[in-house]
């Protein structure tokens, strides 16, 4: 199924804020702001002594199979999510994939790019974005998505996508935004009873490393070993890797949790601000770190907020969306004011 006008798939949140963009107040990327933290800063300087080295993954490696309980040959560090979704594409032998949307684009995009023939499932905005495990071809033989999903921010349970898991079929859930759930509620990162499980994670969103590019793959140790085959040597930069290795300790998972239950609580508070405003609607319930918004002229009025100082995402660049929706980052109460008072002169003035 698709719609209408074919979307952009390689429109993403920071083309918001680029260029003339860079000084507006960014709600567009998912990044939490402040990020990355002082000791994480440090971490990165300290290990630039090691660049005449060739990286070595291994202490990275243990750390977060053992942030997730798993043995190390489950994980497969990666140059971020984006770099996983590449080697998927290209490594795995499949007939039908399927991607469920709305979700991230470069899934889609890398599978296209790959040569694949792609099959939408696109999830009906009536029932919230909600899955229906049925509404995937049993025949597919992969199945793509987010949770919680991006842009929707709907968190699908655990139990449904387990539904999808079959022999004969690879399931790839897209868990970027997973660490900013409170408890990580719905995760499957640390399953390993479901047949052609991968569960993708970034330490982007949480941590500000956009631009180190960090993420990884977990997966059964055959899936691990092809997809490293389809790698180049040395794939994680010796920074990156010493991003993965403190990241997953204790400490900061400390800190993870915490921010994760602000965030909830700013989310919140963003939501309240939000339903005062008959004309917009909020797609919830919403677990993530930003939130989905319908409103009539949603183009006119993302133009205008840009007048006004402030960048949001368009949303009909999403498979399954259309011109009425914008994504909108949380972020703290006193930008929500400002944003909010915004919003009330970007409406009054259509």
């Amino acid at each position: 199924m698709h719609t209408s006008t074919e979307p952009d798939l390689r429109h993403h949140g920071d083309a918001e804020v680029r260029g003339g963009g860079a000084e507006l107040t960014d709600l567009a990327v998912n990044v939490r702001a402040g990020t990355p933290p002082v000791w994480l800063r440090e971490r990165l300087v300290a290990s630039l002594e090691g660049l005449a080295a060739y990286p070595d993954g291994r202490a990275a490696r243990r750390a977060v199979a053992a942030r997730h309980g798993l043995p190390e040959e489950r994980v497969l560090l990666t140059a971020g999510a984006a770099e996983a979704f590449v080697l998927l594409a290209r490594a795995l032998d499949v007939r039908r994939p399927v991607v469920v949307h709305p979700q991230f684009t470069e899934p889609e995009a890398a599978l296209r790019d790959a040569g694949h023939t792609v099959e939408r499932v696109l999830l009906d905005p009536e029932n919230g974005f909600r899955l229906d495990p049925r509404a995937v071809p049993g025949d597919a033989d992969l199945v793509v998505v987010g949770n919680p999903t991006n842009p929707t921010s709907v968190l699908h349970p655990a139990q449904s996508l387990a539904q999808l898991a079959r022999p004969g079929r690879t399931l790839v859930v897209d868990e970027a935004f997973m660490d900013a759930v409170p408890g990580e509620e719905e995760s499957l990162a640390s399953r390993t009873d479901l047949p052609g499980l991968i569960v993708l994670r970034s330490l982007t969103k949480t941590w500000g490393l956009a631009g180190l590019r960090i993420g990884y793959v977990l997966a059964s140790p055959g899936t691990i070993a092809r997809l490293e085959r389809a790698q180049p040597l040395w794939p994680v930069s010796t920074p990156a890797l010493a991003a993965a290795e403190v990241c997953s300790a204790a400490p900061a998972l400390a800190e993870a949790t915490g921010a994760a239950h602000r965030i909830a609580t700013d989310r919140a508070y963003l939501e309240g601000r939000l339903a005062k405003f008959t004309e917009v609607s909020v797609c919830g319930p919403a677990a993530g770190p930003f939130l989905l918004l319908r409103l009539p002229d949603a183009a006119a009025v993302r133009s205008r907020l840009r007048g006004l100082g402030f960048a949001v995402r368009r949303g009909d660049t999403f498979p399954g969306l259309g011109p009425d929706y914008l994504r909108l980052a949380v972020r703290d109460r006193a930008t929500t004011d400002r944003f909010t008072e915004a919003l009330a002169t970007a409406l009054a003035d259509r």
